[in-house]
Formats: structure tokens, sequence, C-alpha cells
């Protein structure tokens, strides 16, 4: 069958929405042709499996599931590239996005020869809802960021609940950060040119099922999409991320050579090399929580990937030790010897351990009803 809306839908644990949301759908979309496409991170809830179920009786709903890599936008990206739709909706999963707005959207977008359709929380006649004051002035403060590299006259850039033209995606895809959660400021600061649009006011529903996502991490993917934007993709955003991390690692080990060599007693060449080993174990832990998120390793694979992070930086370790212990032995001061031996090493483990720590294949498992 030949439909005319796909409905992307990322989830992430929310197993008690998902059957919900294809019943509002049904009502919502009488008399369109439409599809859902749940693409789902992994869900540990059966999330996936509940969706199979519902397709083993649906040719209009389908799950692709990504094994090994979590995000939002990435998901959302995928799911749209995975319809032969022409009109191409996403929403979240949480039952917070008004599904009765669908056919305006879908009207507007047809009659009006426009690039996309927003649904906004900020404009006459929208409500926030169950909005805490706090998030409230979160989301403000994010939108004047997002203020940057975006329209100025569009009220909600970090709206989740949007509809557009199959052509816009794939014009803008190759130029997506694809990283974080916010989808649609990365599509109209992608585009390269200025979109036509319109946005439609809504009502911010209260959460189903499941819990929020936002943390600290999703805030600080959407900072570094921000300065990914505004510097044109010149230095990726994932590698002011390592460098971030970095920063904390060489405060570490600033604060161990400083120990073992004053506290301890220790020699210097020891010293730095105790503070350099743990220094690279809390930068991957880091890296592998904030820089690389999407590709995020757990169980035997966090085991592993320790051990490769420490194998692909071995050079680079190397380079560190022996470049701050010349320096150090020609009397250069012990803070700055560590923190330039430190910095030398940094570009080459970028390079290194995203080839070979988080590189591992990526597996997306486009599956139909039943399996």
């Amino acid at each position: 069958m030949r439909y005319e809306l796909a409905v992307v839908v990322p989830t992430l644990n929310e197993v008690g929405n998902v059957g919900q949301l294809v019943e509002l759908l049904d009502r919502a979309l009488a008399g369109i042709a439409w599809e859902v496409i749940f693409v789902d991170d992994d869900s540990t809830d059966g999330t996936a499996e509940a969706v199979y179920r519902m397709a083993e009786t649906r040719d209009n709903v389908r799950c692709l599931k990504r094994i090994g890599r979590r995000g939002l936008s990435s998901a959302t990206v995928e799911g749209m590239m995975a319809t032969g739709a022409p009109y191409l909706a996403v929403m979240d999963a949480d039952l917070q996005h008004d599904e009765t707005l669908l056919p305006r959207m879908l009207e507007r977008l047809k009659a009006d020869t426009l690039d996309i359709v927003v649904a906004s929380r900020f404009l006459p006649g929208s409500d926030l809802g169950s909005f805490s004051e706090k998030r409230e002035r979160l989301s403000g403060l994010g939108i004047r960021l997002a203020k940057m590299v975006v329209p100025s006259d569009l009220t909600d850039p970090l709206s989740g609940f949007f509809m557009l033209r199959r052509p816009l995606i794939e014009e803008v895809a190759d130029r997506l950060n694809g990283q974080g959660f916010k989808i649609l400021l990365d599509i109209f600061a992608s585009a390269g040119r200025p979109l036509r649009f319109a946005e439609l006011p809504f009502v911010f529903r209260s959460r189903h099922s499941g819990e929020s996502k936002l943390d600290f991490a999703v805030s600080l993917e959407f900072l570094m999409l921000i300065f990914d934007k505004l510097l044109g993709g010149a230095i990726p955003a994932r590698f002011i991320l390592f460098v971030m991390v970095g920063l904390s690692g060489v405060a570490v080990q600033l604060s161990l050579v400083g120990l073992f060599l004053h506290g301890f007693g220790w020699d210097f060449y020891w010293s730095q090399a105790a503070a350099t080993v743990v220094a690279m174990s809390t930068n991957f832990a880091l890296n592998n929580r904030i820089t690389y998120r999407d590709k995020q390793l757990r169980g035997r694979d966090f085991l592993r990937g320790l051990l490769s992070f420490y194998a692909a930086c071995a050079i680079g370790a190397l380079i560190n030790l022996q470049v701050s212990e010349f320096l150090y032995e020609r009397a250069m001061p012990w803070a700055l010897a560590s923190i330039l031996g430190a910095a030398l090493s940094s570009v080459w483990n970028f390079g290194v351990t995203s080839t070979f720590t988080w590189s591992k294949r990526q597996r997306v498992r486009p599956q139909a009803a039943g399996e």
C-alpha cells in the first residue's frame, strides 16, 4: 500500500505508551493513508516486542530496531529515510504531543507549499501543561541560544513535534549533526537556505508513562550542536566534547602528579605514569558517557572498550611521558611539563580512539512483523 503520511516515533523504554499511541493515531488520521514507524534504541522493557505484536495484524505499524547506539536525532532521521511516504511527521511516544493536530499540519503543508510545519508550545493558544517553572526557564534559555542559528521568527525551534516534506530531509541529511535530541533545530540550521515554514499552537499534555530522557549529557549535546552550527562544522562537535573531557583528565592528572611527587615522594617519571593511567581511565568513562553517548559501551563491551582505549592511547601516553620528562629534566616546572605532555597527545588520542574504541560497526535492524 502507498502511504501518504509516515509518523516517525523514536522510542526508548516506552512499552506503556506505544499501544495507546497507535489507537490515538487511528482516530486522528481516519481517512488518511498513514503508517507509523517506531525507531527503538534497543529498549530493555519490551517496547520493540510490543510493536512487533501489533505489526503482526497491522501493515501500517513497523519497528526499526537499532542495536548498539542511541540518540533521538539519528533515530528520527533513520525512521524518515525508511519510508517512501511523501509527508513525514515526527512526534514523541510519551503521548505529550497532540496527535489530533496531525491532519491540520498535513493540510497546511499541502495548501501553502511549505517545507515544514512545526507544532509550537509558545504561540498564542498554546499551553505548556505540567511544565515546571524550572523546565520553562530552561526551555526559554535553550530557545534564546537556538536563535543564534535559526530564524528569529520561529517561536519553538526546540519542538519535537513537526511535519515536513520528504525532499527537505533528503536535502539536509548529509549536513545534519545527528547527535542529541534537537533534530528540528538541526534541520533548520543545516538547510543552508530560508525554509518555508508555519507554526501551529498545541497543548503540551502530561506524560502518560515512562520518564524524561533530559539529563546533563543531553544539555551538553545541545550546546555542542549550537557550536557545531556556528562554526560551520569546521571543528567536529564530538572533538569539542573530547577536548572538554580531556581537560578534566588533565585536572585529575595534575592533582595526582602533585600528590605522588610531593606527598609520597615518588620519582617524577613514575608519578606521571601512575597519574596518566588514572586520567586515561576517567577520560574513558566520561567519553563513553558523554562524547560517545550514541555508541555507549556497556557490560563486557565496556571492559573491552577500556582495554582498547588503553591500547589505542599507548602511543599518546608514550608521547605524554617522554615529552613531559624531557621538559622537566630541563628545569621546566612540573605542572607545565605535565600539561604540555598531555596536550601533545590529545589530538592523537582522539583520532585513534575514534577509529578503534568506539568504531564498532553500527547494526541497524529493520524488522518485520513477528520477527
